[in-house]
């Protein structure tokens, strides 16, 4: 049974594992004015790792499988909708502002213009939910070789960049990332800029004893917003519909989904006709860190860029992810690059009707 806030039980949890083909319909990244009206965590156990497969790195330029041009009633509704009314011009252009790494278009913004967007978002009355999600080496590396996963990305609202691979990857095309947008320093600033404007908010992802304590350090922590619920993460499979309508019966503003990629996409992508909330954004391990498994790397650290270190000494079981996920990807990224250097030039060109994958 979900929990609201004035509402905990002792529930007994199931987990239905995604695999990494499984995503659902989605909308195309190809759609005319959609692209830009596209509707848009590491706790849950993971998939297989993707390094260890043997996927040829050119796998992303592949076409998206018909599925994902499925969902046509919510594309209308969206290039019929007022996206983007009050926007300054700047930020308006999801592609134009976007560098390609891997196929995935990463919005690249400083922090005050990711606020703006999420001041936005949370402001809007059209009644349609904006996906904002995150990307890191990790998150690349499983969309280079699941043409599904990657049009999840591209249908998201923005895509922003989070660590240092983003940064070697945008570095190598010649562009420089204004910031490092992970959600752990993104969404606290956002509580403290938009406080006191009447925005609530909900937690999904961990398990039951460290989302609890998150909601608690949220709570805490974030004044001038209203913790409208929080529940377990491990709702997948049959359970993701049901889990869905209770979010939107207590009527948040945002939703944080912190289930690891690439579950939580797929459910914010799957589920996001059903929530009813404003703004959904993917956060990965940020309730760990809110609950007390994680501690950030002091401060020089992550100026480096060496964060990931201080995440593997206290989850040693990633050391996949990193010790050989990492020279993966800065081997996708070279092998890739002239493909994104004119991915990244076409939708600098192209304000709509973008097809994502032309190379």
């Amino acid at each position: 049974m979900p929990r609201d806030i004035a509402t905990v039980e002792n529930t007994t949890t199931t987990t239905t594992t995604i695999g990494y083909g499984s995503a659902s319909p989605g909308i195309s990244p190809a759609s005319t004015n959609a692209i830009e009206l596209a509707s848009r965590a590491q706790v849950l156990p993971e998939p297989e790792f993707l390094g260890a497969q043997t996927h040829p790195p050119q796998v992303w330029e592949q076409a998206i499988p018909e599925a994902l041009q499925a969902d046509r009633d919510h594309q209308r509704l969206l290039r019929h909708s007022t996206w983007h009314d009050g926007l300054p011009e700047e930020l308006q252009h999801r592609w134009s502002q976007a560098v390609s790494l891997l196929g995935v278009g990463v919005t690249n913004l400083d922090f005050s213009g990711a606020i703006s967007l999420l001041d936005f978002a949370l402001s809007a009355t059209d009644g349609v939910t904006r996906p904002i999600y995150y990307v890191n080496a990790h998150t690349l590396n499983i969309a280079s070789v699941n043409p599904e996963f990657r049009g999840v990305l591209n249908a998201a609202w923005r895509v922003f960049g989070d660590g240092t691979g983003v940064r070697w990857g945008a570095r190598a095309q010649h562009a420089r990332m204004r910031a490092n947008l992970n959600g752990t320093d993104l969404v606290p600033r956002m509580f403290y800029q938009l406080a006191d404007q009447g925005y609530s908010y909900y937690l999904l992802g961990a398990d039951e004893q460290t989302i609890a304590r998150a909601a608690e350090y949220a709570q805490t922590r974030f004044g001038g917003w209203r913790l409208a619920g929080y529940h377990h993460g491990y709702v997948q499979g049959e359970a993701a519909g049901p889990m869905a309508k209770e979010i939107a019966r207590c009527q948040p503003d945002l939703l944080l989904v912190g289930m690891g990629n690439p579950l939580q996409e797929n459910w914010i992508h799957h589920q996001r006709k059903k929530l009813g909330v404003k703004l959904a954004m993917a956060v990965g391990g940020l309730f760990d860190h809110w609950g007390g498994n994680l501690t950030r790397a002091p401060r020089w650290v992550r100026g480096l860029g060496y964060e990931w270190l201080q995440i593997l000494l206290q989850q040693p079981h990633k050391w996949q992810r990193y010790l050989v996920g990492n020279p993966l990807y800065l081997w996708r990224i070279w092998q890739n690059l002239a493909r994104d250097r004119r991915q990244t030039r076409q939708w600098r060109e192209q304000e709509s009707g973008v097809e994502l994958i032309t190379i």
